[in-house]
């Protein structure tokens, strides 16, 4: 989601103006100065130019920045990775900037700038930066240049840093790294309808992959199934039908009683542990969210009789681990995908955009 969340009911943004002089403050960032209820604690705060960057460093201007439930979760203060204070700022106490991806394009280089110049599109590769702002000063290291010939949504969710859901580069990780997967395999998750959700489609049917995905019913079930199967999905279902006795049955007739080798979940509670059983010998569970915020319970059986691997995700730890090169090998083979359309930007169903100069509240509860 671009600049849409979930959980932010009805906040009304507050502008408030930092700098004192007569100086016009044409930047502006969405801010916070302690955890909390988002619409209690974010407000938009505006600042002047930047001075000119120091050696080593370059001045960015944002062109988009995404946002997304681990964005709130920050905010909430209930996410493992914290802010650093935007020192810009922070005159009398600390004030943290929201995002963690997003778009930027370089203004101005300082001394001893090599990689970059003046035009060049970057993404992050440090954690929580703050990306919800204008313009902000970066160090070279904590960016990464890429093609400025990719639509802006798509490259904004590129971010190489510390994520929850940083969208494409956690679905093809994800799909990669835990099954080696063939063509006519069949992947199946829950929250199919979320960015990492689409992303896992796209990829997926790009590999000739299969896969069975869940959301939940709503009056636009037909609209929303149709959606997804235009991605590339192969099966959509809800997560009611899970409880169906015959439905084990439904998805055998799908698959062809071809074993169910990975699954993806990003909800958790009950109707994940039913979508659990649906899986084959020797399979694995890769978990890397917890919508639901209730507590995943598996079945020992499964274990025991099924072999079953059960795995957590966090986009940070792989990046943690990954040296520089294999960094941009990711990011390569997602540009590829993109450039050659098998991952495109509308598949981000639901996105909104906001300017920062006009944004006055920001609304809707997005369920998965």
């Amino acid at each position: 989601m671009l600049l849409r969340t979930a959980r932010l009911r009805q906040s009304f943004l507050r502008t408030r103006t930092f700098a004192t002089s007569s100086v016009s403050c044409r930047n502006k960032a969405i801010v916070y100065r302690k955890h909390g209820n988002p619409s209690e604690v974010l407000s938009v705060l505006s600042f002047p130019d930047l001075p000119p960057p120091p050696p080593n460093t370059a001045n960015v201007r944002f062109r988009l920045s995404p946002l997304n439930p681990a964005d709130i979760n920050v905010v909430e203060g209930v996410y493992p990775a914290k802010p650093s204070p935007f020192d810009l700022l922070s005159r009398d106490a600390p004030v943290y900037v929201g995002g963690n991806e997003g778009l930027a394009e370089v203004v101005q280089v300082g001394d001893g700038v090599k990689e970059l110049r003046k035009g060049d599109w970057v993404v992050m590769t440090k954690p929580q930066i703050g990306t919800w702002t204008s313009a902000r000063n970066v160090g070279v290291q904590d960016v990464l240049k890429i093609p400025s010939d990719l639509e802006e949504a798509q490259a904004a969710t590129l971010t190489v840093c510390d994520v929850h859901k940083v969208n494409p580069p956690t679905a093809y990780n994800m799909l990669h790294d835990f099954v080696h997967l063939e063509k006519g395999d069949w992947v199946v998750q829950n929250g199919a309808n979320s960015a990492v959700g689409q992303a896992v489609i796209q990829i997926a049917a790009a590999n000739g992959w299969n896969t069975l995905n869940f959301v939940r019913d709503r009056e636009d079930i037909g609209s929303l199934t149709g959606y997804l199967k235009d991605l590339g999905a192969t099966q959509v279902a809800t997560y009611d039908q899970l409880v169906d006795k015959g439905f084990k049955d439904q998805v055998k007739t799908w698959t062809g009683g071809q074993s169910i080798r990975l699954g993806l979940n990003c909800i958790g509670g009950r109707a994940t542990t039913m979508m659990v059983r649906l899986l084959g010998q020797d399979a694995h569970l890769v978990s890397y969210g917890a919508m639901s915020r209730e507590p995943l319970s598996v079945p020992t059986s499964l274990f025991i009789f099924k072999n079953l691997t059960c795995h957590g995700f966090w986009q940070s730890q792989w990046y943690s681990r990954k040296s520089m090169q294999e960094r941009e090998r990711l990011m390569e083979n997602l540009v590829g995908l993109m450039r050659h359309g098998k991952v495109r930007s509308h598949g981000l169903r639901q996105r909104r955009e906001l300017k920062l100069c006009t944004i006055s509240s920001v609304a809707q509860n997005t369920k998965y």
